[in-house]
């Protein structure tokens, strides 16, 4: 019994535990849950990392197709935007600015995609070791083979060990790295990259150098029918149509699944609203009133009747 008024309570009894800042080893300890975690699951969908894996410019680990959900024009409100906004930072806008992550899979699951539930064994095709939060991990720019770092360093080469694919040390990227020298490097990389006009896959990015470019081909088209006496042709209308198609089979084929699951979505909701107005509004019913000469008996227009035999 307490607080009745026999007994004064001391601020030893009422708090327990004081409020304090947490020590190195429970910040460490919280890191370390953060990047098991990640290494884990997907920051944009919260579900599983299945292949196939995409990485930005942070070495960031994500779902392709929660990518291509992002990437896709919001169609009833904008929260889960804003938060994948909040996710990536500004660092992601198109699928140039990611890299397809190509892990080795220990197993009889070797060259099969990734499903749901089954969490995949990733290794580093030249040390064997696991890849995950104890074995620090880098993918080579453009090609996206991952290996253990140091396999990368202990190789000499400027090639790739699986796909001869060439690359510079800059474009060697840590993955799910916290040290500072290696987020000021990545932060380095990325401002270079911008200013040559180029995304973190090494692709030239979207801007007015490409439209520049079209505008001297056609005017060196239009000199050169000059040149041979021709008279210079209009450009035929067909020319201006581009394709929307992505020449990428892998890609095309989620992205196209994602669009169908996005379409089923809105179809259920429509269909949901529609149900709910119809049990407001009976337009049939409605119809045979007028027709009678009657109100019609819908939510909006029923009225008040006033019974026939009621005094007056």
């Amino acid at each position: 019994m307490g607080n009745d008024g026999g007994s004064i309570p001391t601020r030893r009894e009422l708090v327990r535990e004081a409020a304090r800042n947490p020590t190195s080893a429970e910040l460490k300890e919280t890191q370390q849950e953060q990047h098991e975690w990640s290494w884990k699951n997907c920051p944009l969908s919260h579900r599983q990392l299945v292949r196939p894996v995409v990485s930005d410019c942070a070495g960031r680990l994500y779902n392709k197709d929660a990518v291509l959900e992002f990437l896709l024009p919001a169609a009833d409100g904008s929260s889960g935007k804003a938060d994948g906004e909040e996710v990536l930072g500004g660092r992601v806008k198109g699928l140039k600015d990611v890299v397809e992550v190509r892990f080795e899979v220990d197993g009889d699951g070797e060259g099969t995609s990734g499903a749901a539930g089954k969490e995949e064994r990733w290794v580093c095709p030249v040390t064997a070791k696991q890849l995950g939060p104890s074995v620090k991990s880098v993918y080579l720019v453009p090609c996206g083979h991952a290996f253990s770092e140091s396999a990368v360093k202990e190789v000499s080469g400027e090639e790739c060990l699986q796909c001869n694919e060439p690359y510079t040390a800059d474009n060697v990227i840590p993955i799910l790295s916290s040290a500072p020298a290696d987020i000021e490097r990545l932060a380095a990389r990325t401002k270079t990259l911008k200013e040559q006009g180029v995304t973190h896959s090494l692709k030239k990015a979207q801007g007015s150098s490409k439209k520049r470019k079209k505008g001297v081909g056609v005017a060196e088209s239009a000199q050169a029918d000059e040149s041979n006496g021709s008279t210079p042709r209009p450009a035929s209308t067909s020319s201006k149509v581009t394709t929307t198609g992505i020449k990428n089979a892998a890609t095309a084929s989620l992205t196209a699944k994602v669009l169908q699951d996005e379409d089923e979505r809105k179809k259920r909701q429509r269909l949901g609203m529609n149900d709910n107005l119809k049990s407001l509004f009976s337009a049939t019913e409605g119809k045979d009133a007028n027709r009678k000469g009657k109100g019609g008996n819908d939510f909006m227009s029923r009225g008040y009747s006033i019974p026939a035999g009621a005094k007056r």
